[in-house]
Protein backbone atom coordinates (compact mmCIF):
# COMPACT_ATOMS: atom_id res chain seq x y z
CA UNK A 1 0.00 0.00 0.00
CA UNK A 2 1.27 3.48 -0.85
CA UNK A 3 0.12 6.72 -0.02
CA UNK A 4 -2.54 6.99 -2.70
CA UNK A 5 -3.87 4.17 -1.78
CA UNK A 6 -3.93 4.67 2.12
CA UNK A 7 -5.69 8.59 1.37
CA UNK A 8 -8.18 6.59 -0.53
CA UNK A 9 -9.07 4.78 2.14
CA UNK A 10 -9.31 7.35 4.28
CA UNK A 11 -10.78 10.20 1.85
CA UNK A 12 -13.74 7.40 1.29
CA UNK A 13 -14.24 6.90 4.74
CA UNK A 14 -14.51 11.00 5.21
CA UNK A 15 -17.08 10.81 2.51
CA UNK A 16 -19.61 8.50 4.59
CA UNK A 17 -19.54 10.98 7.30
CA UNK A 18 -19.65 14.60 5.59
CA UNK A 19 -18.31 17.06 8.39
CA UNK A 20 -15.30 15.64 10.40
CA UNK A 21 -14.25 18.52 12.64
CA UNK A 22 -15.18 17.45 15.53
CA UNK A 23 -14.39 14.66 17.72
CA UNK A 24 -17.28 12.20 16.91
CA UNK A 25 -17.30 12.57 13.72
CA UNK A 26 -13.76 12.30 13.49
CA UNK A 27 -14.38 8.59 14.82
CA UNK A 28 -16.61 8.30 12.64
CA UNK A 29 -14.44 8.21 10.02
CA UNK A 30 -11.95 6.14 11.63
CA UNK A 31 -14.53 3.16 12.11
CA UNK A 32 -15.13 3.41 8.55
CA UNK A 33 -11.60 2.84 7.96
CA UNK A 34 -11.67 -0.10 10.21
CA UNK A 35 -14.06 -1.28 8.13
CA UNK A 36 -12.84 -0.92 5.11
CA UNK A 37 -8.93 -1.96 6.43
CA UNK A 38 -11.08 -5.60 7.58
CA UNK A 39 -12.89 -6.55 4.40
CA UNK A 40 -9.36 -6.01 2.67
CA UNK A 41 -7.97 -8.08 5.15
CA UNK A 42 -5.09 -8.69 7.93
CA UNK A 43 -1.97 -7.44 5.43
CA UNK A 44 -3.57 -3.78 4.31
CA UNK A 45 -4.23 -3.56 7.83
CA UNK A 46 -0.37 -3.54 8.36
CA UNK A 47 0.74 -1.90 5.69
CA UNK A 48 -1.98 1.19 6.26
CA UNK A 49 -0.23 1.48 9.75
CA UNK A 50 3.28 1.81 8.07
CA UNK A 51 2.34 5.09 6.15
CA UNK A 52 0.68 6.02 8.75
CA UNK A 53 3.30 5.54 11.16
CA UNK A 54 5.63 7.68 8.43
CA UNK A 55 2.53 10.31 8.24
CA UNK A 56 2.61 10.82 12.02
CA UNK A 57 6.67 10.98 11.93
CA UNK A 58 6.14 13.44 9.73
CA UNK A 59 3.79 15.69 11.05
CA UNK A 60 5.93 15.41 14.81
CA UNK A 61 7.07 19.01 14.67
CA UNK A 62 7.08 21.95 17.50
CA UNK A 63 4.98 24.34 15.39
CA UNK A 64 2.19 21.56 14.61
CA UNK A 65 2.26 20.55 18.20
CA UNK A 66 1.38 24.30 19.17
CA UNK A 67 -1.19 24.51 16.51
CA UNK A 68 -2.83 21.47 18.65
CA UNK A 69 -2.01 23.45 21.93
CA UNK A 70 -4.61 26.20 20.57
CA UNK A 71 -6.87 24.31 19.56
CA UNK A 72 -7.03 21.91 22.15
CA UNK A 73 -6.44 24.46 24.69
CA UNK A 74 -3.40 23.06 25.68
CA UNK A 75 -2.14 19.47 24.62
CA UNK A 76 -0.16 16.40 26.21
CA UNK A 77 1.83 13.82 24.38
CA UNK A 78 -0.55 11.49 24.05
CA UNK A 79 -2.97 14.13 23.48
CA UNK A 80 -0.74 15.32 20.50
CA UNK A 81 -0.85 11.61 18.83
CA UNK A 82 -4.98 12.22 18.80
CA UNK A 83 -4.79 15.29 17.68
CA UNK A 84 -2.59 13.79 14.78
CA UNK A 85 -5.27 10.98 14.16
CA UNK A 86 -7.63 13.90 14.33
CA UNK A 87 -5.79 15.55 11.30
CA UNK A 88 -5.46 12.50 9.26
CA UNK A 89 -9.32 12.42 9.60
CA UNK A 90 -9.63 15.46 8.55
CA UNK A 91 -8.01 13.80 4.71
CA UNK A 92 -4.78 14.42 2.33
CA UNK A 93 -6.02 18.33 1.31
CA UNK A 94 -5.91 19.47 5.44
CA UNK A 95 -3.06 16.87 6.23
CA UNK A 96 -0.26 18.51 3.74
CA UNK A 97 -1.57 22.04 4.26
CA UNK A 98 -0.63 21.32 7.75
CA UNK A 99 2.02 19.84 7.60
CA UNK A 100 3.40 22.67 5.20
CA UNK A 101 1.77 25.40 7.15
CA UNK A 102 0.12 24.81 10.57
CA UNK A 103 -1.29 28.48 11.01
CA UNK A 104 -3.36 26.70 8.06
CA UNK A 105 -5.51 25.30 10.67
CA UNK A 106 -7.46 28.54 11.45
CA UNK A 107 -9.54 28.15 8.13
CA UNK A 108 -10.49 24.67 8.95
CA UNK A 109 -13.42 25.94 10.71
CA UNK A 110 -12.80 23.88 14.22
CA UNK A 111 -15.41 25.62 16.57
CA UNK A 112 -13.37 27.73 19.22
CA UNK A 113 -15.13 26.47 21.93
CA UNK A 114 -14.70 22.54 21.21
CA UNK A 115 -11.29 21.63 22.71
CA UNK A 116 -11.51 18.05 22.01
CA UNK A 117 -9.70 18.25 18.62
CA UNK A 118 -8.64 14.28 18.46
CA UNK A 119 -8.99 10.90 16.83
CA UNK A 120 -7.78 8.53 19.31
CA UNK A 121 -9.54 5.90 17.02
CA UNK A 122 -7.57 6.88 13.96
CA UNK A 123 -4.64 5.95 15.91
CA UNK A 124 -5.64 2.27 16.81
CA UNK A 125 -7.63 1.58 13.71
CA UNK A 126 -5.51 -0.56 11.53
CA UNK A 127 -4.75 -2.95 14.84
CA UNK A 128 -8.70 -2.54 15.17
CA UNK A 129 -8.99 -4.05 11.88
CA UNK A 130 -6.41 -6.52 12.05
CA UNK A 131 -7.69 -7.90 15.06
CA UNK A 132 -11.61 -8.00 13.50
CA UNK A 133 -9.70 -9.72 10.97
CA UNK A 134 -7.96 -12.63 12.56
CA UNK A 135 -9.29 -12.57 16.05
CA UNK A 136 -5.96 -11.94 17.66
CA UNK A 137 -4.49 -8.25 18.73
CA UNK A 138 -0.79 -9.37 19.61
CA UNK A 139 -0.39 -11.02 15.83
CA UNK A 140 -1.03 -7.20 14.58
CA UNK A 141 2.18 -6.16 16.53
CA UNK A 142 4.12 -9.14 14.93
CA UNK A 143 3.16 -8.75 11.99
CA UNK A 144 4.25 -4.67 11.93
CA UNK A 145 7.82 -6.25 13.24
CA UNK A 146 7.86 -9.00 10.61
CA UNK A 147 7.34 -6.10 7.79
CA UNK A 148 9.33 -2.95 9.02
CA UNK A 149 12.31 -2.42 6.64
CA UNK A 150 16.32 -2.21 7.95
CA UNK A 151 16.26 0.93 6.44
CA UNK A 152 13.23 2.39 8.53
CA UNK A 153 14.43 5.01 10.87
CA UNK A 154 13.63 4.91 14.44
CA UNK A 155 10.98 7.25 15.54
CA UNK A 156 12.69 10.54 16.92
CA UNK A 157 12.92 11.66 20.29
CA UNK A 158 11.93 14.90 20.19
CA UNK A 159 9.43 16.48 17.22
CA UNK A 160 11.45 18.08 14.34
CA UNK A 161 11.77 21.87 14.13
CA UNK A 162 12.55 24.33 16.63
CA UNK A 163 10.85 24.30 20.31
CA UNK A 164 9.57 27.45 21.92
CA UNK A 165 7.18 28.34 24.93
CA UNK A 166 3.35 27.38 23.49
CA UNK A 167 2.35 29.37 26.82
CA UNK A 168 4.27 32.65 25.24
CA UNK A 169 1.42 34.65 23.73
CA UNK A 170 3.64 36.50 21.92
CA UNK A 171 5.74 33.67 20.20
CA UNK A 172 2.67 31.67 19.79
CA UNK A 173 1.26 35.11 18.09
CA UNK A 174 4.36 35.59 16.14
CA UNK A 175 4.49 31.74 14.79
CA UNK A 176 0.85 31.09 14.20
CA UNK A 177 -1.41 34.40 14.05
CA UNK A 178 -4.33 33.54 12.61
CA UNK A 179 -4.68 30.43 15.06
CA UNK A 180 -3.84 32.47 17.82
CA UNK A 181 -6.46 35.07 16.42
CA UNK A 182 -9.06 32.78 16.59
CA UNK A 183 -8.02 30.27 19.60
CA UNK A 184 -6.00 32.57 21.83
CA UNK A 185 -7.68 36.11 21.29
CA UNK A 186 -6.33 39.47 22.80
CA UNK A 187 -8.00 39.63 26.53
Amino acid sequence: MDREDFWEIVERSRAEVGDTRDAASAAAVARHVVARLTALGPSAAVEFQHVYEALNEEAYRWDLWAAAYLLRGGCSDDGFDYFRGWLVAQGRVVWEQAVADPDSLATVGVDPDDDMVECEAMVTAAGDAHAASTGDREAFWAALEQTEGDDEPAAPADPDDEDFDFDDDEQMRARLPRLAAVYRPVQ
